[in-house]
């Protein structure tokens, strides 16, 4: 099964390893570390306009930023149908 994650990108279900609110990752000292380690790398894709990322998306071999809130985006991952 896939997930959408938004602005037509799609994962497998099966790859997502974690789903991060920025919001509340940027309170937290390791989030914040992962994330700032990730950006300077320059692997994380922004699938959205700036200023509009809601949450991070960790698979096996990609990151992303949604636009989409964690909260839906674990719901979506916890149904059975391809959202």
């Amino acid at each position: 099964m896939f997930l959408h994650i938004g602005n037509n990108i799609m994962v497998r279900k099966d790859k997502v390893i974690l789903i991060l609110d920025l919001d509340t990752a940027g309170s937290n000292q390791i989030s914040r570390s992962l994330l700032n380690k990730m950006m300077k790398k320059g692997n994380v894709q922004n699938i959205t306009e700036k200023g509009k990322e809601k949450s991070f998306v960790m698979t096996d071999s990609e990151y992303y930023l949604s636009p989409i809130s964690s909260s839906t985006l674990m719901k979506r991952s916890q149904s059975g149908s391809i959202l």
